[in-house]
């Protein structure tokens, strides 16, 4: 009796791209806010509340605001970074894992 193999191609394809500009370094963090955005990845928060734990204790003179975004992180949130730009002064984006 034969035997049928089927095999898929698990080559996806990925979407176009288009760069941008990474935004002009502040010349120090002290004084400013930093918003440590959490895009709501498998456990992310853990990562950046970690990371705002390293701020409070190393650079004590920096305000970090987290912010998780409104939706999950295949959506964007225009309110989110709406809030950024006016609030604030830099921010991390993370992922977790």
């Amino acid at each position: 009796m034969p035997t049928h193999l089927v095999v898929h191609n698990p080559m996806g394809h990925a979407p176009q791209v288009s760069g941008k500009a990474l935004a002009p370094r502040l010349d120090t963090l002290n004084g400013r806010t930093v918003y440590i955005v959490d895009c709501r990845f498998d456990d992310s928060d853990i990562l950046l509340k970690t990371v705002q734990a390293w701020f409070s204790e190393h650079m004590p003179a920096v305000k970090t605001v987290y912010k998780p975004i409104r939706n999950v992180y295949t959506r964007d949130d225009p309110l989110t970074w709406q809030e950024i730009k006016e609030g604030g002064d830099a921010a991390i984006i993370g992922v977790g894992h």
